[in-house]
């Protein structure tokens, strides 16, 4: 077992014996494997700390001071390394040619060895840690981390074929380069007038139906420009006849009558940016709202007029339902015009029943495959209740757009649907002050006279 250490009490109670020559000295009680005396305490240069402080901290101490002499031995030896190497290398010039004499007859020259130093514990001192490793070679002092001089004919001209090329990078980047403007078309002859469409408007949307994408509208901004200018003052003379005819529509701006030309192509499988066409809506709120409409298409092969309503709301389509229920004379009389079933229904034969399934026939586009929510499958007017857009149209010729008399041509067909769209909006959206009993009454009488010279001969429901 180790000895008992003592306490700090016992430490001070035991008496110090003087008797090698007045210095305490304590005696290892270890027991060496060799037979060589331990001296690892009899160092009498901490008897003092030994006196004054607990045996752990004089240990430490100990151990303190002999890091701090063995770094002051290891500084001493470095100190005299560096000595040996600077009288080495300040030498007489004749020994060093003695030297070389010697190398040139053929004897080999020592080497002198470098010192190798052993590492000590703790930090380097000041002098150690900045100074230079010196090798020693037949003589003479060189120092190993001496950078050599570089030549700098290579780094000029490395330096000046990279401002070479700096410089062509810049060329290039300040290089303008001419797009030469596309020319307008030729107006051949024909002046922009604002009561007709000018050709070259068409050609530019036949052109932008085949390069339908943002560069080439880009590149021909010109051409679009003009042909939209020609579109807004045709629109802009064809209100004030829209509104001589139907004293409903206002005067409103063009932007809320003109549709643009850009597609919404978010929710669209279509992602050509643009629409072939120009177009135009006449309402009581121009171009958007809840009342049907007048409208005029402008497009090459595919130029038409109509009106009505489209993609109506619930709302809108369920009083729509019911007058046709309750009132379907009202419908009839407007349908059996024989100035609208000339221009719209050509093709359908002077009765009710011919008249209402072309009708019927042209709204097929989201119209429903059965019967609507709470009405009789067998109902007289079923195929009217299907319909979800009461719309009518009449297609037109490129040249009628491009005739003198353009906008008289529009205005006949226009004309042939103002009692169409009338009474759409009286359904849908009724004046508070217009009274209809006696229109009940009258179509009432003519109800009766159209059940009895029906050719079906059904009942209504």
């Amino acid at each position: 077992m180790p000895p008992r250490k003592r306490t700090v009490a016992e430490a001070a109670s035991t008496p110090v014996s003087n008797s090698t020559g007045g210095s305490s000295r304590r005696r290892s009680n270890r027991i060496s494997l060799s037979g060589k005396k331990s001296t690892y305490f009899e160092d009498g240069g901490d008897d003092e700390l030994d006196e004054e402080l607990p045996p752990r901290k004089a240990a430490k101490t100990q151990v303190k001071a002999r890091k701090s002499r063995r770094e002051e031995s290891l500084d001493e030896l470095q100190y005299t390394d560096e000595e040996e190497d600077g009288s080495a290398g300040d030498g007489d010039d004749g020994f060093v040619e003695k030297e070389e004499s010697d190398d040139d007859d053929g004897s080999e020259s020592e080497e002198v060895q470098p010192v190798v130093k052993k590492r000590g514990r703790g930090r380097p001192s000041k002098g150690q840690a900045g100074a230079t490793p010196v090798k020693k070679i037949n003589g003479k002092s060189r120092a190993s981390d001496t950078p050599k001089a570089k030549p700098k004919v290579k780094t000029m001209a490395k330096a000046k074929s990279r401002s070479g090329e700096d410089e062509d990078d810049d060329d290039e980047d300040n290089r303008i380069t001419f797009i030469p403007a596309i020319q307008l078309r030729g107006t051949d002859g024909v002046d922009y007038e604002d009561t007709r469409i000018h050709r070259n408007t068409l050609l530019f949307l036949k052109d932008l139906r085949a390069n339908n994408e943002r560069a080439w509208l880009k590149e021909n901004d010109g051409e679009y420009r003009r042909s939209l200018k020609d579109w807004e003052s045709f629109v802009e003379t064809l209100t004030e006849k829209i509104i001589e005819v139907d004293d409903t529509i206002p005067e409103l701006p063009l932007k809320d009558v003109i549709f643009r030309i850009y597609r919404d192509i978010r929710f669209s499988k279509d992602p050509t940016p643009y629409k072939p066409h120009y177009s135009a809506a006449w309402s009581r709120t121009g171009r958007k709202g809840p009342y049907a409409c007048y409208y005029v298409h402008a497009e090459p092969g595919r130029c038409m007029v109509g009106g009505g309503l489209w993609h109506p709301d619930n709302d809108a389509l369920a009083r729509l339902r019911a007058s046709i229920d309750e009132r379907p004379h009202r419908i009839r009389r407007v349908l059996m015009n024989p100035t609208f079933r000339k221009t719209f229904l050509p093709h359908a034969r002077a009765n009710e029943k011919s008249v209402l399934s072309a009708f019927a026939a042209a709204n097929q586009e989201n119209a429903l495959k059965t019967k609507p929510k709470g009405f009789n499958p067998e109902h007289r007017d079923i195929e009217l209740l299907k319909l979800r857009n009461y719309t009518i149209g009449k297609k037109l010729d490129d040249k009628d757009l491009l005739a003198e008399d353009a906008q008289d041509r529009i205005m006949s067909v226009i004309s042939a649907m103002v009692e169409f769209v009338t009474f759409i909006n009286s359904v849908v959206m009724p004046d508070p002050n217009i009274d209809s009993d006696s229109d009940e009454a009258d179509g009432g009488e003519e109800g009766q006279e159209g059940d009895s010279g029906g050719d079906d001969g059904s009942d209504g429901v």
